[in-house]
């Protein structure tokens, strides 16, 4: 079973700022570009950030300009910094290694709710 653990998840006002963490195994660390992904009720899980062996990240046009993606490579720890959320940020956060298809297996994710 895929080792994927994510954190950090919360209620948050509009214009606020959570900061997500995933600690996963070291073979997918190590081995494939990263991603995170959310998903809200009733939508498809999307990608919406990407980062390499390198630590390069893109962005979906969604989140571009307010969140960051970085890891720590002696932690097996992807991150995920949210500034300036907004209520349609809502959703169920999941990191997970980038693959197409998407993986089979993925962990609990982490809940993000942006209200007022």
């Amino acid at each position: 079973q895929v080792h994927l653990v994510e954190s950090g998840g919360g209620l948050v006002q509009p214009g606020g700022s959570l900061r997500l963490s995933c600690v996963t195994s070291r073979d997918i660390f190590s081995t494939y570009v990263m991603a995170w992904y959310r998903q809200s009720p009733g939508k498809k899980r999307e990608v919406i950030a990407t980062i390499t062996g390198g630590g390069y990240g893109t962005y979906a046009p969604a989140v571009k300009g307010r969140f960051t993606i970085s890891k720590d490579d002696t932690e097996n720890t992807v991150y995920l910094q949210m500034d300036n959320l907004k209520v349609e940020d809502t959703a169920r956060y999941y990191c997970n290694k980038r693959t197409t298809p998407d993986p089979e297996d993925w962990g609990q994710g982490t809940q993000v709710t942006v209200s007022a």
